[in-house]
């Protein structure tokens, strides 16, 4: 009898843990298909980051809230486009970003629980980084 509750217990916890699949958005945005008219922004958490959320700004019109082991992926026309963090260290990168290009940006932030943020950072990567981070990343709505 113990054993069958113990298994079931056991079960129920193997469940809980199971991942979801991803969205078709997410499937879509892993391909790093570039968009012809457009230019690509990835921006990616992490999985090893702080649990504090952190606030990023795209051309002072677009805010998102990034999360550890998520990623973000914006189709910006070409030209010149501000990407700035919120908050701690408000750190920003300008880009002249180019039609049919994609362009990686990992995010990281640092803090605790008691603290929050402390400090973010934002630095462009190249293709084999973003990629490597993005493909262990959740699409973030």
């Amino acid at each position: 009898m113990w054993r069958s509750f113990i298994a079931a217990i056991l079960g129920a916890l193997a469940a809980a843990c199971a991942q979801l699949p991803p969205s078709p958005a997410d499937i879509e945005a892993k391909r790093f298909q570039p968009v012809p008219d457009k230019a690509v922004i990835y921006v990616v958490r992490s999985p090893m980051d702080s649990d504090e959320a952190g606030v990023l700004m795209l051309d002072d019109r677009f805010t998102l809230t990034t999360l550890r082991g998520t990623y973000h992926r914006w189709e910006v026309d070409p030209g010149m486009h501000k990407i700035e963090g919120v908050g701690a260290s408000g750190n920003r990168v300008t880009l002249n970003a180019a039609a049919g290009r994609i362009y990686y940006f990992v995010h990281t932030v640092y803090g605790t629980m008691r603290m929050g943020t402390t400090m973010t950072a934002l630095q462009p990567i190249n293709e084999a980084q973003g990629r490597a981070l993005v493909t262990q990343s959740t699409l973030f709505p």
